[in-house]
């Protein structure tokens, strides 16, 4: 008996004294490998400097109301940055700048032939006109609205122009060859007749055009059409995207 347990016991010594040479030769192994080897290089990706940041946020341009969608003709001009929303109608020649907003969810709005709604420009109608007249928004034919006014439920005659930062109120009527200075307020129902310039805030009579003044009304809304045919030609009806996709598959040597 005596003999067997010491049998034992010498085995276990031996097995654990093998154990602890086996691991300490593991570990000197290790660290010869971790100092004799080289550190890889991190691999750092250079961007391309001619690469395109694109922002798949953009807003909508067109954006249907139930069964309203806005219509723009073929040669009109129309900034990538516009809202065009529900009853909206876009003419020929005419152009629409960026940063403007024509809301016709209420109701309609028309941008008439060689017409243009500058820079910052919201165009809105109410369900119905105090005067009884038609509460919709209508901009005839020729006739040039500046930057950052604001127009509601009115009407501007053919071969107007209206002022930058200004506001016209539901139910106003500028009639046709006429002119309304920048910065005035034409209150709700109030007219401006033929020939004629106002200004101020509210808008009062100032004088009468002259017929040259009269004659270069189409002139300036003609001059800013053939400037939107200079930003026409920029944008493309279809995406550039696949431009970025041939120069990726160039620089992993894939045939295009």
């Amino acid at each position: 008996m005596a003999t067997s347990l010491a049998r034992i016991s010498k085995r276990s010594v031996t097995s654990a004294v093998s154990s602890n040479l086996i691991r300490r030769y593991f570990a000197a192994e290790a660290v010869a490998v971790a100092t004799t080897e080289t550190p890889k290089p991190k691999s750092q990706v250079s961007p391309s400097p001619d690469r395109v940041k694109w922002d798949y946020r953009g807003q909508r341009q067109i954006i249907p109301l139930g069964q309203w969608l806005p219509k723009v003709a073929v040669d009109a001009y129309v900034a990538p940055n516009v809202v065009l929303a529900g009853q909206v109608t876009v003419w020929d020649g005419s152009s629409v700048w960026n940063g403007a907003v024509l809301r016709g969810d209420l109701n309609k709005i028309t941008v008439g032939f060689c017409s243009n709604v500058q820079e910052r420009c919201v165009v809105h109608a109410a369900w119905s006109s105090p005067t009884g007249l038609p509460a919709q928004t209508l901009i005839d034919r020729y006739v040039t609205v500046g930057a950052y006014s604001l127009l509601r439920s009115c009407t501007i005659e053919p071969e107007c122009i209206i002022g930058q930062h200004s506001i016209l109120m539901e139910g106003s009527l500028v009639e046709t060859r006429s002119i309304l200075e920048a910065g005035s307020v034409l209150p709700p129902g109030r007219r401006i007749p033929s020939g004629e310039l106002w200004g101020g805030n509210p808008a009062r009579f100032i004088r009468t055009l002259t017929n040259e003044e009269t004659l270069e009304i189409p002139k300036l809304a003609v001059a800013i059409n053939h400037l939107s045919g200079d930003y026409f030609s920029e944008f493309l009806p279809y995406s550039t995207i696949y431009l970025e996709v041939e120069k990726f598959k160039k620089s992993l040597g894939i045939a295009v």
